[in-house]
Protein backbone atom coordinates (compact mmCIF):
# COMPACT_ATOMS: atom_id res chain seq x y z
CA UNK A 1 0.00 0.00 0.00
CA UNK A 2 1.38 3.63 -0.70
CA UNK A 3 1.87 6.11 1.70
CA UNK A 4 2.32 10.30 0.27
CA UNK A 5 3.44 13.33 1.76
CA UNK A 6 0.63 16.15 -0.18
CA UNK A 7 0.54 19.75 -0.21
CA UNK A 8 -2.55 21.71 0.19
CA UNK A 9 -3.18 25.91 -1.25
CA UNK A 10 -5.47 26.93 0.67
CA UNK A 11 -8.07 29.93 -0.28
CA UNK A 12 -5.58 32.44 1.07
CA UNK A 13 -2.74 31.35 -0.87
CA UNK A 14 -0.96 29.84 1.96
CA UNK A 15 0.61 25.84 2.06
CA UNK A 16 -0.43 23.03 4.19
CA UNK A 17 1.77 19.91 3.71
CA UNK A 18 0.84 16.66 5.30
CA UNK A 19 1.37 12.86 5.23
CA UNK A 20 -1.08 10.21 5.51
CA UNK A 21 -1.56 6.45 4.15
CA UNK A 22 -5.33 7.39 2.56
CA UNK A 23 -4.75 10.41 0.49
CA UNK A 24 -8.42 10.81 -1.35
CA UNK A 25 -9.92 10.36 2.43
CA UNK A 26 -7.87 12.95 3.78
CA UNK A 27 -8.96 15.78 0.99
CA UNK A 28 -12.14 15.23 1.81
CA UNK A 29 -11.31 15.55 5.79
CA UNK A 30 -9.28 18.49 5.08
CA UNK A 31 -12.66 19.94 2.84
CA UNK A 32 -15.35 18.76 6.09
CA UNK A 33 -13.13 20.55 8.41
CA UNK A 34 -12.38 17.02 10.47
CA UNK A 35 -8.46 17.69 10.92
CA UNK A 36 -5.65 20.32 10.82
CA UNK A 37 -6.42 23.49 12.39
CA UNK A 38 -4.72 25.37 9.20
CA UNK A 39 -6.65 24.43 6.77
CA UNK A 40 -9.93 24.79 8.87
CA UNK A 41 -9.48 28.30 8.89
CA UNK A 42 -8.72 28.58 5.15
CA UNK A 43 -11.28 26.39 3.45
CA UNK A 44 -11.71 25.59 0.29
CA UNK A 45 -8.25 23.91 -0.32
CA UNK A 46 -6.80 22.13 -3.31
CA UNK A 47 -4.29 19.16 -3.81
CA UNK A 48 -1.38 21.14 -5.58
CA UNK A 49 1.49 18.20 -5.31
CA UNK A 50 2.03 14.66 -3.58
CA UNK A 51 5.06 12.26 -3.65
CA UNK A 52 4.43 8.27 -3.00
CA UNK A 53 6.41 6.91 -0.82
CA UNK A 54 6.45 2.76 0.37
CA UNK A 55 6.36 3.61 4.35
CA UNK A 56 4.29 6.19 6.21
CA UNK A 57 7.74 6.92 8.10
CA UNK A 58 9.38 8.28 5.03
CA UNK A 59 6.32 10.60 3.82
CA UNK A 60 6.30 11.58 7.39
CA UNK A 61 10.28 12.29 7.57
CA UNK A 62 9.59 14.31 3.65
CA UNK A 63 6.33 15.69 5.23
CA UNK A 64 8.57 17.32 8.06
CA UNK A 65 11.90 18.64 5.87
CA UNK A 66 9.33 20.60 3.40
CA UNK A 67 7.36 22.06 6.28
CA UNK A 68 10.44 23.67 7.34
CA UNK A 69 11.29 24.91 3.77
CA UNK A 70 10.36 29.03 2.64
CA UNK A 71 7.47 29.57 0.65
CA UNK A 72 9.85 29.78 -2.69
CA UNK A 73 11.35 26.66 -2.30
CA UNK A 74 7.65 24.82 -1.83
CA UNK A 75 6.69 26.69 -5.15
CA UNK A 76 9.56 25.34 -6.91
CA UNK A 77 8.58 22.11 -6.13
CA UNK A 78 5.22 22.34 -6.33
CA UNK A 79 6.04 23.87 -10.31
CA UNK A 80 8.37 21.77 -11.19
CA UNK A 81 11.09 23.62 -11.00
CA UNK A 82 13.57 21.79 -9.42
CA UNK A 83 16.88 23.45 -11.17
CA UNK A 84 15.42 26.63 -8.89
CA UNK A 85 16.16 24.27 -5.63
CA UNK A 86 19.85 24.83 -4.98
CA UNK A 87 20.21 28.82 -5.42
CA UNK A 88 16.73 29.27 -3.39
CA UNK A 89 18.28 27.41 -0.42
CA UNK A 90 21.23 30.20 -0.31
CA UNK A 91 21.80 32.58 2.55
CA UNK A 92 20.73 35.98 1.60
CA UNK A 93 21.92 38.11 5.14
CA UNK A 94 24.32 40.67 4.50
CA UNK A 95 26.47 38.76 7.07
CA UNK A 96 26.93 35.84 4.57
CA UNK A 97 27.88 37.97 1.59
CA UNK A 98 30.63 40.01 3.44
CA UNK A 99 32.16 37.24 4.63
CA UNK A 100 32.30 35.41 1.21
CA UNK A 101 33.80 39.05 -0.10
CA UNK A 102 36.57 39.27 2.51
CA UNK A 103 37.41 35.83 1.15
Amino acid sequence: MSEFMYILECSDGSYYTGSTKYLDKRIVEHQECKVANHTRKRLPVKLVYVEEYLRINSAFYREKQIKGRRREKKEALINSKLEKLPSLGECLNETHYSYFKEK
